[in-house]
Order: C-alpha cells, then structure tokens, then sequence
C-alpha cells in the first residue's frame, strides 16, 4: 500500500472510531450542594454529622476558603479543559446523588446524598450525556426523590439508565445518536455487594433501581436477551455495574467471570465498573474494555480522615477510544486527578507516578499495564495477539 493510500485508510478508521468519556463516581450532593448557588436544606440524618455545612467546613479546614455560591462549572475544574481538549463522542458518569428537594428521607439508612434540582446545569456544565444511576444513593430521599431526580435529568435533557417508575423503565437501556459514527447505548446494573439495599430493587409494579440479586448465567441470559433487542451494527454498548466493597483491590472471581460472559455471550463492548473509592485494575477481554472500579470523581470527602493510604481523593479520566463496526478498543488513555476544594484538579506529577504504579501493580495478573507521558497522561498497553 502506497502512503497517500495509507493515510487515506488510516483516515478513514479515524473518522469512524467513537470516543468515551468515563469516571468513577460523581457525588454532587451534601457538602458539594451546599456551595452551588440553590442549596438544599443542610439537615442531615446521620449518625455523626446532622449538618450538610459541617462537610463544607471540614474540606475549607483542610484545603482553604471555598468562595461561596461557587458556579455551575466551577465542580469540574480542570476536567472541562480536558474534555474540550479530547472532545469525546459521548461522556458518561455514574451520578451517585439524588437530584430533588423532597424531604422524605429513606430511613435508616445511616447516609443521605441530595443535590436541588436547581443545581442541575452543575451536571450539563460538563456536557455530560448519560447517567448511570444503578447505585446505592439514588433513593436516598425516597420514591418521590427518585422521581424527581428522573424528571429533573429529562428536562435538562440528560439521558439516564438504571432507575424508573418499574423494573422494564429501571432495566431499560439509554440510548445516544452519535453523529455518522453509530450509538451509544448504556446498561446501568448494581449489585448488593455495593450497599444497595434490597428493598431499592424495582419490580413490575414498584419503582427502584435495576438491582441484580446474583451474578448467574440467569442474570447474563437476561442482559444478553435485553442487548439482542436493541444492538445494531454500529452500536457501542456500555454496561455500567455498581458493585463491590468501597475499599481494596482485590476483584472477585465471580465479577471477573461474569464480566466474562458479559463481553462473550451479552456482547458488552465496554463494563464501566464503580463503588470502590479508589481505582482498580483494568483487563481488556477478548478486545473488550473491562474497568473493574473507577474511583471516586468527586465528593464531600476533604478532610475525613481514615482509609488514607487510599487516597481517595485521586481519579482518572477514562477516554476510551472505540471501533464501532468490532466494538474492539482502540485505546485508552487516562488523565490523572485530584478532588481539592470541591473541584476536580490536575494531579500532580508525583501522584500520577502513584496511580501509574497502582494500575501496572494490579493489572500485572490482568494482562495490561499503563505508560506514564510527559504531559502526565496514563496510555494502556495490552497484548492485542489474543483478542
């Protein structure tokens, strides 16, 4: 092949590749509410801290002043610039906060997230495009807050999985047009072994959340029967999985397996893992994006002490770069960061070099490893022979 036709087929799988953006958990209630422009009442119903405020004062105890109101934009910090600097076809997140000003807190749960709806252009300041909300605070302020976190999203125009008024409307993918290159279609699931109470689980007639009672060839036969209905040729299907412990990176061998036969028998081109506080190891199956725990993105967390050899305020921003006609990664490259002040920050280069050792430490068994660049931008190397 000559160079002019090179370039011409190199063009051309360029023009058809979709990118992703993906982070861990998007926390934009509780302390984080409080310094947006329309917070919600700061009553709290936990067993230590019964005032939103005292999150805020913690984080200005440890990190400095937060000038209050704070704008829309100013939570995402310098993750704006970098989305504007990639650009991705469609940008996901697991939204673990309930939009709405209902008072009918769920009781006993011990934890309460909420953010008013009149914060939510916090959420499309980023020009987010699609929520999972298969997790474990999205019903913190009971049904009538589930449903207003589900209308508050459709009204901004905010596409949203894993939660509905039935378990078809929890279970039910969301679905996004990507211009010229095919879609986006997004399955949020969640697991008891994040938190979820089994009560949250939606059933034909209660609303709730799309709650997998165990990880059985049932449940993948279900998944598959579901993505079978919907997949096209051309479609990039997302599954969004809420499961484990918040702390530790052990993955189980029953979330390997059945992330396994997700990508085998679902055809599930990327599982966009999350609950763990911190990131966790990354395996590519099969051509297959497997991220088995993403971090936290952004929290109230700043100056609560305990699990610091975590360091949970660090993340990444996933890009993960997809061929739409063998839903194969193409690539993935990963911007380290860091939750201070209540915005996401650049991370340093020292604690890029942490996140680096942590993702080469715990992708050894899983067959990948990350290079570190000059512009502190983590890429991931696999060996592409055995897709």
């Amino acid at each position: 092949m000559n160079n002019a036709s090179s370039n011409d087929a190199q063009g051309a799988e360029s023009d058809r590749l979709i990118t992703f953006f993906l982070c861990g958990d998007v926390m934009t209630g509780r302390g984080i509410d409080q310094v947006l422009p329309h917070p919600s009442d700061p009553v709290l119903f936990e067993p230590y801290v019964k005032n939103a405020g005292d999150y805020v004062r913690l984080a200005e105890e440890a990190n400095g002043l937060i000038s209050k109101p704070v704008s829309y934009a100013y939570i995402w910090g310098d993750a704006r610039d970098e989305l504007e600097k990639v650009l991705p076809d469609a940008r996901i997140i697991n939204l673990e906060t309930s939009i709405t000003s209902c008072d009918a807190y769920w009781t006993g749960k011990g934890i309460n997230y909420r953010m008013h709806p009149k914060n939510i252009d916090c959420i499309t300041a980023a020009g987010i495009d699609l929520c999972a909300l298969a997790n474990n605070h999205v019903l913190d302020w009971g049904y009538p807050g589930l449903l207003e976190t589900l209308e508050t999203l459709k009204r901004a125009d905010v596409k949203s999985a894993g939660a509905g008024l039935s378990l078809e409307e929890a279970g039910a993918p969301a679905v996004m047009e990507i211009d010229g290159k095919g879609r986006a279609i997004l399955l949020s699931l969640g697991t008891p072994t994040s938190g979820i109470p089994l009560l949250w689980a939606a059933s034909k007639s209660k609303p709730g959340i799309n709650l997998l009672d165990e990880l059985s060839d049932k449940t993948i036969g279900h998944i598959e029967e579901k993505v079978k209905r919907v997949k096209q040729k051309g479609d990039v299907v997302i599954a969004s999985i809420h499961w484990g412990d918040n702390w530790g990176y052990r993955i189980l061998p029953e979330e390997i397996e059945f992330a396994h036969n997700l990508i085998e028998r679902a055809e599930i081109d990327i599982i966009h893992g999350h609950s763990s506080h911190h990131v966790k190891g990354i395996e590519v199956y099969r051509g297959k994006l497997i991220l088995y725990g993403c971090g936290d993105f952004l929290n109230d967390y700043e100056g609560i002490s305990g699990y610091e050899e975590f360091r949970d305020d660090l993340g990444l921003m996933y890009f993960a770069t997809m061929d739409p006609l063998t839903g194969k990664l193409h690539r993935l490259r990963m911007t380290p960061t860091q939750i201070r002040n209540f915005k996401v920050n650049r991370a340093s280069r020292t604690d890029a070099r942490r996140l680096r050792d942590i993702l080469n430490r715990e992708g050894k068994t899983l067959g990948t490893r990350v290079d570190l660049n000059l512009e502190n931008v983590l890429t991931l190397q696999w060996d592409r022979s055995v897709e």
